[in-house]
């Protein structure tokens, strides 16, 4: 008889509920294994970066720089204006549609191996409870008993510990936005001089530290609308963190010198473990659920305990709930390489986009309601604006000259030079001889060098005589 499905039930509540709706502490189990160990160097490096970023700087200018405020966009060392707004919606339409074709092909990897919430919860939060508070037993025990001197110590050095790394996760976001000198120079500055900014960044670290310390997981099963939206993204062919029940069932406790097979048991000894890891208190042998984090501890997990009782690994692991139905190897639709496909393109486009982007943009417009010029030398002259914006950190000359008709440039006003991330406007006169004129209106190219550098040419038209 082929094993059941245990997928055949569902909840109508939370695992971080009871049952009258009040709030289900978790204490989760450390995790161990080799999958824990991968994503304890994911976790650190990307820790690492968050803190260390800010202090790099490309020509001066810091590597990554968010400064809404004074509408000031950094992005590895090249500075982006508004003018580069098209390359922010491209790169949004993009990443929207990145993420709905990866989920729909891999899951919540990034809810369980990248996402701040997580990083921040497992790899420093946790760390920390368990290491002053013990383990989850001792967690459960120390938060049942009444006040003493020993919970009070540990509660306050933990919750002390807590706040003073959610303000230093606030004031590196901050350097992000204002910058790591500009960062500097405040802390150094007395707090009276920035009260509004300290007050903010308190406020800030206070949220954090309320997410950390009673939100924790409910922060992806009520708040994140990424959580929300897997429900509606993920389907039969999706690679998830799933449960063999082909294998596992029927589920039974080992028993001393019994043949499993014979008895019609399955691999699963319903053990507990992979419920007792999970960070958002699942059940994984239930199927995919909305609080699933893709976080592999229970994968770990369960290779140990199957290792202990000799039987292949892989009972728990990254598969499709179609492959597991039909006992297929791992394998790749047509859709899902499809998908695969569509990613990279769509990486391809975004970085095309940003390697097209031109350092220095110029706007030239005919002058409104001016007619031509009658110049000496029976020449012809019309009068032009200009905008020239310059997205470098140095200054650079700027001239202009007449492409396609025999004619000269003179700008009014001093030699122009656009000055470092600056706009600069002028206005020049276009000259052409008479015989270059050979109807009321003709059309020009203005060719916009920078030194001897060549950034744009400019279409306009030239009106002349009848």
């Amino acid at each position: 008889m082929a094993p059941k499905n245990p997928y055949t039930g569902y909840r109508d509540q939370l695992t971080t509920l009871n049952e009258s709706g009040k709030r289900r502490w978790l204490y989760a189990q450390q995790p161990k294994g080799k999958l824990y160990n991968y994503r304890n160097i994911v976790s650190y490096t990307l820790l690492t970066l968050l803190f260390a970023i800010p202090f790099i700087k490309l020509n001066g200018e810091p590597f990554l720089l968010f400064n809404i405020l004074e509408r000031k966009f950094i992005l590895f060392g090249v500075q982006f204006w508004p003018q580069d707004f098209h390359l922010f919606l491209y790169s949004m339409i993009t990443l929207f549609v990145f993420v709905v074709l990866f989920t729909v092909s891999y899951g919540r990897i990034w809810c369980g191996w990248a996402c701040p919430q997580t990083v921040f919860l497992e790899f420093i939060f946790r760390r920390i409870e368990y290491l002053i508070e013990g383990t989850p037993a001792q967690q459960r025990k120390l938060n049942a008993q009444s006040m003493n001197f020993n919970k009070f110590w540990r509660k306050t050095l933990k919750l002390s510990l807590f706040y003073a790394i959610c303000f230093s996760i606030t004031n590196a976001f901050l350097s992000y936005i204002i910058g790591i000198d500009q960062l500097l120079e405040i802390m150094k500055a007395p707090i009276s001089d920035h009260s509004v900014g300290f007050t903010v960044a308190v406020l800030f670290s206070t949220v954090m530290f309320f997410v950390f310390t009673k939100l924790r997981e409910q922060v992806c099963t009520m708040i994140c609308p990424y959580g929300r939206l897997q429900g509606v993204l993920l389907d039969s062919n999706t690679i998830v963190v799933a449960y063999d029940y082909k294998r596992g069932e029927e589920r039974a406790p080992l028993e001393a010198g019994e043949d499993r097979e014979e008895d019609g048991k399955g691999d699963c000894i319903d053990c507990y473990q992979c419920v007792d890891v999970c960070p958002t208190g699942i059940d994984v042998r239930d199927g995919t659920q909305l609080e699933c984090i893709n976080c592999t501890a229970c994968i770990d997990e369960c290779n140990s305990v199957m290792d202990w009782v000799g039987k292949p690994r892989g009972l728990i692991r990254f598969d499709s709930e179609k492959n597991i139905a039909e006992g297929n190897k791992q394998k790749w639709p047509v859709r899902k390489i499809a998908y695969t496909v569509v990613l990279c393109i769509l990486l391809a486009v975004v970085a095309m986009l940003f390697s097209s982007r031109t350092d220095l943009e110029a706007i030239i417009l005919r002058t409104p309601g001016l007619m031509y010029q009658a110049q000496e030398n029976d020449s012809i002259s019309n009068m032009y604006s200009f905008k020239i914006v310059n997205k470098t950190n140095a200054a650079t000359p700027i001239h202009f000259k007449i492409m396609n008709h025999e004619g000269s440039i003179k700008v009014i006003g001093e030699a122009f030079n656009a000055g470092a991330s600056a706009i600069k406007e002028g206005v020049f006169f276009a000259i052409l001889p008479q015989k270059e004129i050979t109807s009321d209106n003709i059309p020009i190219t203005i060719g916009v060098y920078a030194d001897t550098r060549l950034i744009e040419e400019v279409e306009l038209t030239f009106v002349g005589p009848n």
